[in-house]
């Protein structure tokens, strides 16, 4: 089994961060293994640290640029030396429909990551193929990641 493998097998397993910079480490060592394109769902609670994983996304990506949630501009796109990054916050939409008029996948360019927080709000919209991680509370400072 490749490190690879067996860091995604820890991951479905599910994984326990201690801090935030543990939890920015873990997705940066997701960002090296993603597929070319793909949607990455962020499941969980407000304050389980969904945009905290984006910016461990980003470091992975190359991103050197402050990487905060969209909640009020939707989304926000970060070109880093290895990926695209489109950043989504779906909490203040009601419908897909309202995501699709944004014209969101005119603006991804190959290879890129589309991570996208509260997935609920536009499940219709996310791909068959999207990973789903779930992100949670498990103590003072500590969070599960879970892929499923």
């Amino acid at each position: 089994m490749s490190s690879d493998d067996a860091f995604l097998a820890t991951l479905r397993d599910g994984l326990v961060t201690g801090s935030a910079e543990e939890t920015r480490a873990c997705a940066a060592g997701l960002a090296g293994i993603l597929p070319a394109e793909c949607v990455l769902a962020l499941h969980g609670t407000l304050g389980v640290g969904k945009t905290t994983f984006v910016q461990g996304l980003a470091e992975g990506f190359g991103v050197t640029g402050h990487v905060t949630s969209p909640t009020f501009t939707i989304y926000t796109i970060h070109e880093g030396s290895r990926r695209q990054l489109v950043h989504l916050d779906a909490y203040r939409l009601d419908s897909s429909a309202q995501l699709e008029a944004l014209l969101l996948e005119e603006f991804l360019r190959s290879p890129y990551c589309l991570a996208v927080e509260w997935p609920e709000k536009v499940e219709d919209w996310i791909p068959a193929d999207a990973w789903h991680l779930d992100l949670a509370i498990a103590g003072e400072d500590r969070h599960t990641l879970r892929l499923r």
